[in-house]
């Protein structure tokens, strides 16, 4: 029994005021962090910034109260985006918290049959592959909005979409790419030389400011999206669509693999940076519930977060309670200050989104991988052709336009295509990591 107990309780036997103040400190330092990544993983999934935000308080405090690992932070990231993207646009919202609540079930089950392991099998070169991909995909999709380009509609399609950047660059605002370098310097300049202090806070804080004192005629997320709700997250029952169960088995499949493979890597770099060792199957049936549960708060798949789990180390997090109370101080945020978040300039996310989008990436693994076998590097270029230049993935259109249900995003559903579900029609369409650590092994054949 003491084998499927999480992390949160038996900690509890030798927990201390030094501990939980240690705690405290912690969480509130990365649940500051975790806000601009939150909101701009929500905005470039194409849904309001808000489902971020409630996906990282109810996510964040489950994982951590019912999860594996001592240090783990869970919540939304950049790997998700892009498959995030392409449920919504098929599928619609109901369709994503029906996969995401599928996702979960399955989780559980990992973790309950003991199987979550074996995602340690899958190609290191596969991995690095999709997820070099899906950072170059979330870099262009943050262009319009870094330089503040006037583009009606963004193609879905990455070539398509590269050159309606290039020929729309004339139309560039200067006074918004001004806000979004000042943002990348001083993340950059944080992130060098003042680590303790998180550079995506202070550029948030700091482009708010602006905006606010200068008066600044840019977009921000109340411009576009009419600002964030106050208030606790209320429970709203997804509507089932029976008829997309099983067009939505694949989707499914695909959001709990990354699920597993993201947290039991964010679990591992906990371990190595704590001296703690986690139990993975604990870690999925915690990352499977709090999936199950994140929709019926509108929230997003979420999963474990490398860099905001470093970030919880760093600041001397020593049980689950940090995790839990990085969850409340963003749930504290929502309830007092939500009106402030309509200044946030959205260059400065995209700003953010663009230094994540390079950290995720794992460039430093590609000369690595270039001293294997041919067919571990024809591997990797394949997975990485296909998440980029497919044109069966998922497709992302951007537009300025407000939704419904305080649900808004300047991404929406293009006119119904061929082979979009009917449950899809009128509804909107990270990783926030360090280099991943070398712990899934590439499988040599």
């Amino acid at each position: 029994m003491q084998d499927w107990l999480p992390r949160s309780i038996s900690s509890l036997k030798d927990y201390s005021w030094h501990k939980f103040a240690a705690d405290v400190l912690s969480g509130v330092t990365v649940g500051l962090v975790a806000l601009p990544l939150a909101m701009a993983f929500a905005i470039a999934s194409g849904v309001a910034p808000q489902a971020g935000l409630y996906c990282a308080i109810v996510t964040g405090f489950l994982i951590s109260a019912l999860g594996g690992s001592m240090t783990q932070i869970g919540g939304p990231t950049g790997a998700f985006v892009v498959v995030v993207y392409g449920i919504v646009a098929r599928y619609g919202l109901d369709g994503l918290f029906m996969c995401t609540l599928m996702a979960g079930a399955m989780l559980v089950i990992l973790g309950v049959t003991g199987l979550g392991t074996a995602v340690k099998y899958i190609p290191r070169p596969v991995v690095v592959g999709f997820t070099n991909g899906i950072a170059v995909i979330i870099a262009s999709t943050q262009i319009k909005d870094f330089f503040g380009l006037k583009i009606e509609k963004v193609p879905g399609e990455f070539l398509a979409r590269v050159e309606t950047l290039a020929r729309s660059f004339h139309t560039l605002s200067p006074l918004e790419t001004g806000l979004g370098v000042f943002a990348l310097i001083v993340i950059l300049i944080f992130m060098r030389f003042v680590k303790r202090v998180p550079g995506y806070i202070v550029a948030l804080f700091a482009g708010a400011a602006l905006v606010v004192l200068l008066k600044l005629p840019v977009e921000t997320i109340g411009t576009r999206f009419g600002g964030i709700p106050s208030g606790f997250p209320g429970i709203k029952i997804p509507q089932f669509h029976f008829d997309l169960l099983r067009p939505l088995i694949a989707p499914a499949i695909t959001v709990a693999m990354l699920g597993a493979i993201e947290s039991l890597m964010s679990a591992v770099v906990s371990d190595r940076m704590s001296g703690t060792k986690h139990n993975p199957n604990v870690e999925l049936v915690g990352q499977g519930v709090a999936n199950i549960m994140s929709p019926l708060f509108g929230g997003l798949p979420a999963t474990g977060a490398i860099a905001r789990t470093a970030t919880n180390i760093r600041s001397g997090a020593k049980t689950p309670v940090s995790g839990m109370i990085h969850a409340v101080t963003l749930l504290a945020i929502v309830l007092f200050a939500a009106p402030l978040a309509r200044f946030i300039p959205l260059s400065v996310l995209a700003a953010i989104l663009l230094v994540v989008s390079y950290n995720m990436g794992e460039w430093r693994e590609i000369p690595e991988l270039l001293k294997l076998t041919p067919l571990e590097i024809g591997t990797w270029l394949v997975t990485f052709s296909l998440t980029v230049f497919d044109p069966r993935g998922p497709r992302i259109h951007s537009q300025g336009n407000r939704h419904d249900d305080g649900l808004a995003s300047h991404r929406r559903v293009s006119p119904r295509r061929p082979g979009a579900h009917p449950a899809a029609q009128g509804n909107p369409a990270l990783r926030d990591h360090l280099p991943h650590p070398r712990t899934f092994s590439i499988w040599r054949h």
